[in-house]
Parts: C-alpha cells; sequence; structure tokens
C-alpha cells in the first residue's frame, strides 16, 4: 500500500471519523472501501452507456426478438 494525502473539509473529516467509528474501521480502510464502491458504481454507470448506445445505433430488429421468443424458455412459477 501507499500513503497519499488529501484534503478534506472539516465537515466531511468529522463525518468520515464517525463513520469509520460506526462501521468499526480506521479512517483509510473507510475510504478505501469508499473508493472501491464509487469507481465500481462508476465503471457500471460506463457500461450501462455504452450498451445505451450500442443499443441506440444497432436497434434490435423486431424478426431476430421473436426467433428468440420461440427457443427461449422460461421458468414455471
Amino acid at each position: 500500500m501507499e500513503t497519499i494525502q488529501i484534503v478534506l473539509s472539516s465537515t466531511l473529516l468529522r463525518a468520515t471519523n464517525g463513520a469509520a467509528r460506526r462501521a468499526r474501521v480506521n479512517r483509510s480502510a473507510l475510504v478505501r472501501e469508499a473508493l472501491r464502491e464509487y469507481l465500481k458504481r462508476l465503471e457500471t454507470r460506463d457500461l450501462e452507456a455504452r450498451d445505451r448506445l450500442g443499443h441506440e445505433e444497432h436497434p434490435d430488429v423486431p424478426i431476430e426478438a421473436a426467433d428468440w421468443e420461440q427457443v427461449v424458455t422460461w421458468p414455471e412459477r
């Protein structure tokens, strides 16, 4: 691991310290986990945007969807 230095407002620092205490982890562990979750959300957002663009550029052809509906097996309820 590497040590970095970040600047936080006093309000954000107090909130971070309180959250770390409630989670029973140190501040560094809390910030690492928060960054992991944020980066995962960014990746998901990027993938969704790419999928959306792909569907806009290449919309489903109704006949192809009908072909798949004939072979798909829906679970019994």
